[in-house]
């Protein structure tokens, strides 16, 4: 950063060389006579401070997995390859599982079997009703008929058809049992069937999110080993990387580990591409490591054009402090001796006075003074070599203008 010094200084003239350091007086031909040096002022203001720190990492995918098959099979169909890019839900892969159709075959034909017995068993029940509502209704007539005209009835009679009434009775609760029965096995049947399906549709490998192909193990025709089994060494089919989202995990010092909230901007350099991007803290870890003294800490940066790639050098740069409406001065006005800090300000009577003031957060152009100095106060900002208390001097206000250099 250049600091240049300019003003519009009316009939002035260049007295001693800067190349030899010696101090730059200005003079205009008034003034000579009366030895007034020239000095050049700014007056004391405040402004907005921030002070930054820059970590740098490498950008890893925001999420990354290796796809495995639910059950082992044949590779059907590949649709995907390296740098493929999927929505979440695409299929994949597809395996062919000869071992789980035929079993859905035997389902179906499970299935069946327990619908033929359920009709078998409620026709057989509505035929033992029947039955049993007749010899119900002929016991009654022949109790009511014993019960008004008493001896009409032989007594043998009436109990033979209430023996059958009861027996036709039991029936009529054993096919109801029977018909449930058959019922259940339905059910199981298709509770079976619908446990088989679930475990072939997991023949099509989907995409859990969207992202983009980076690793293929398998080929056509490949036999690939359920990835739930313990007793293989099951490989994956795919890994994916999601890129439409990129994570930057920085190691924050100790120092500065107070100054981190969720949510805080980050400025995202990459070299390689020439670019930076806006990033924003996510997340990070609630301890000090105590090998580094650092704490890790997560960036998230947006990759809808998927610019970055997983790997790239990064460098973060975090805003850790900030002040507001602080008294602030270019950080060329402050001499600074061990812990000892001094500006020199032109009194009002254009006099010059070293005024030692004590320092706050610093950034790449200015200073925070924290005490010392006044706003609005002028304060001297050219070359103050040869200058010294009690000097009489003639102000110029100048001003400074900054230059990045890239």
């Amino acid at each position: 950063m250049k600091l240049l010094l300019a003003g519009a200084l009316v009939g002035v003239l260049l007295m001693s060389s800067c190349d030899r350091g010696e101090n730059v007086q200005v003079k205009d031909p008034g003034a000579a006579a009366a030895g007034e040096v020239s000095v050049g002022v700014i007056k004391v203001g405040r402004k907005d401070l921030g002070r930054s720190l820059t970590l740098s990492s490498e950008l890893i995918p925001f999420q990354e997995i290796d796809v495995y098959a639910k059950e082992s099979g044949y590779i059907k169909d590949l649709n995907v390859d390296y740098g493929s890019h999927g929505t979440a839900n695409q299929t994949l892969a597809t395996l062919e599982i000869p071992e789980l159709q035929a079993q859905l075959r035997q389902d179906d034909a499970a299935i069946g079997n327990a619908s033929d017995q359920i009709g078998h068993a409620q026709k057989e029940l509505s035929q033992i009703e029947a039955q049993h509502d007749v010899l119900k209704a002929y016991f009654d007539r022949l109790d009511g008929v014993a019960k008004s005209k008493p001896g009409l009835v032989a007594q043998q009679e009436i109990e033979d058809a209430h023996a059958k009434d009861l027996a036709t009775e039991a029936q009529v609760e054993a096919a109801k049992t029977s018909a449930a029965s058959a019922e259940s096995l339905l059910a199981q049947a298709q509770a079976k069937r619908e446990h088989d399906q679930v475990l072939f549709d997991y023949s099509k490998i989907t995409a859990p999110f969207a992202g983009v192909v980076t690793q293929r193990f398998a080929n056509l025709g490949a036999l690939v080993q359920a990835g739930t089994s313990s007793s293989t060494q099951a490989m994956p089919i795919v890994r994916l990387s999601e890129d439409d989202k990129i994570r930057l995990v920085i190691p924050v010092p100790e120092s500065y580990v107070h100054a981190i909230r969720i949510g805080d901007p980050v400025s995202v350099m990459v070299p390689s591409l020439n670019r930076t991007f806006p990033g924003t803290i996510a997340r990070f870890a609630v301890d000090v490591r105590e090998d580094t003294r650092t704490m890790h800490t997560e960036v998230d940066v947006l990759n809808p054009n998927r610019q970055l790639v997983a790997g790239m050098y990064a460098q973060a740069t975090i805003t850790v402090e900030r002040k507001q409406n602080s008294i602030a001065v270019p950080i060329q006005a402050v001499s600074q001796q061990g812990d000892r800090a001094t500006v020199l300000v032109v009194t009002p009577s254009n006099k010059i006075e070293i005024r030692p003031v004590s320092l706050g957060i610093q950034t790449a152009t200015d200073v925070e003074i924290l005490s010392g100095l006044e706003e609005g106060e002028m304060l001297v900002v050219s070359d103050r070599s040869g200058l010294i208390a009690g000097q009489e001097v003639k102000p110029k206000t100048v001003e400074l203008l900054q230059y990045s250099e890239k």
